[in-house]
């Protein structure tokens, strides 16, 4: 039943990468890992939500913080 969590997390993750975008495609890699937190919290698996964490904080502060070249030439 569960299982769908992790099936649609992979699904965003996959999709994150048709973004032309850099930051969009980090906040989208980010709300993936978002969900895989919520299944290693379903299923009790630290190692997933550990993992996942970091990856989720990483995304999202990077997709914050402008590079100074690679996000203005996209835009």
């Amino acid at each position: 039943m569960l299982d769908w969590i992790g099936w649609v997390a992979t699904a965003i993750f996959a999709s994150s990468y048709f973004c032309k975008q850099p930051g969009m495609l980090r906040r989208i890699q980010a709300l993936a890992a978002l969900l895989w937190i919520g299944y290693g919290v379903s299923i009790h698996a630290l190692p997933i939500i550990v993992a996942n964490l970091v990856v989720a904080v990483v995304a999202l502060y990077s997709s914050l913080t402008r590079a100074p070249s690679a996000d203005r030439v996209n835009n």
